[in-house]
Order: C-alpha cells, then sequence, then structure tokens
C-alpha cells in the first residue's frame, strides 16, 4: 500500500459528509462522534491506523464489518479492488450507500446482517476490516480470510480493548499481534460482550 497516497486521500476526504446536524461542526476534531442508533464514527487518527495496517492492495477484495456512516469505507475504497461492506442497521447502511454512490464510488458492496458472521458467500477475502468491538476474535472471520490475509478488529471487554492485527500466512498458520489499546461500540450479535 502507498502510505503517501493514503495520507493525502485522508487529509482530503471531508469527515463532515459522514456526519448529521450539529455534528457536522466537530468533524475537524480527532475523536469519535455519534451518528444514531448508539453508534460512532471512530476518531480519524485512528481510522487512518486501521487502514495502514490492513495494508489493502490494488487487488485486494476487502470485507468491512460494521459500515457505520461509510467513513472508513471511503478510506478503503480506492485502494482495494472491491469493497463488501455489513451492517446491521438498515438505516445506516442506506445513509452510507447514498454517501459512498454520491462521492462516485462504484467498488462497494453493501449488505444489512450481522457482520461477525462475515458474508461467506463472497469470501474469502484478501483484507477484513471490523469497526465495532469483539469479546473473542469472530471464528467465521477468521475462515473467512485468505491465505497470506490480513484483519484488523478490536477485541475485548466494555471497558477497553486490544486493537489486534491477525494474519493468516500462506500455510494456515493464524498469528495475533496486539497493537493498541482502544474503545469501540459493540460488535452485536454472535461475538457481542454478551
Amino acid at each position: 500500500m502507498d502510505y503517501d497516497r493514503l495520507v493525502t486521500h485522508f487529509e482530503e476526504l471531508d469527515r463532515s459528509l459522514f456526519l448529521e446536524g450539529e455534528f457536522k461542526a466537530y468533524a475537524e476534531v480527532d475523536s469519535a462522534l455519534p451518528i444514531g442508533y448508539g453508534q460512532t464514527i471512530s476518531q480519524p487518527s485512528l481510522v487512518l491506523e486501521m487502514t495502514r495496517l490492513l495494508s489493502p492492495e490494488e487487488d485486494s477484495r476487502v470485507l468491512e464489518v460494521g459500515t457505520g456512516s461509510g467513513y472508513q469505507t471511503a478510506l478503503l475504497a480506492p485502494f482495494a479492488k472491491e469493497v463488501f461492506t455489513v451492517e446491521r442497521i438498515r438505516e445506516l447502511s442506506d445513509q452510507a450507500q447514498d454517501r459512498l454512490e454520491a462521492l462516485g464510488y462504484g467498488n462497494i458492496r453493501f449488505k444489512v446482517g450481522d457482520g461477525s458472521l462475515g458474508w461467506p458467500e463472497e469470501g474469502p477475502f484478501d483484507r477484513i476490516m471490523v469497526t465495532a468491538a469483539a469479546g473473542r476474535i469472530p471464528e467465521e472471520l477468521v475462515d473467512q480470510m485468505k491465505e497470506g490475509g490480513r484483519m484488523v478488529i478490536p477485541v475485548g471487554p466494555p471497558s477497553m480493548q486490544e486493537l489486534l492485527l491477525v494474519t493468516k500466512d500462506l500455510m494456515g498458520e493464524v498469528d495475533v499481534e496486539a497493537i493498541e489499546n482502544v474503545r469501540f461500540v459493540e460488535l452485536k450479535g454472535k461475538y457481542g460482550w454478551r
């Protein structure tokens, strides 16, 4: 991945396009903000770091779990062949689809459902980005990673999670590296906190 190109795209991407109402005024602030339905848009610096860690390539098929506002999706799309994004809240998925299509992205597929189960009929994936916190690493997502694949996922209890980089080598062996402590909203569904 061309990191300089990523930073340029990140700096040019107007975060206010992914916010509603009074929160548009805080688009430049490096913090998470509400987007409705109990969900948030992550702080920009963390979105950039997670994209860097995921390191999609031009031929990558990327699964994104948690479309949310579509902000992370907009950072991934120019650096991947296709992005398959899953959101459990239909209203957020529809809003994100409208925003991303208006911005001219044509390589994004949308699905409403339990993202922790992935998108098995479209797998396997070269890269998997999870934008909500799981209680543990979802087995279904590991199964949907290609050999040589990478997954970025926050895992841990509600108070604090570890951002993990999960890699699968060409023999199918999985390695997990803890990157930093983070706080995300819950990945609802089978792999949530409850």
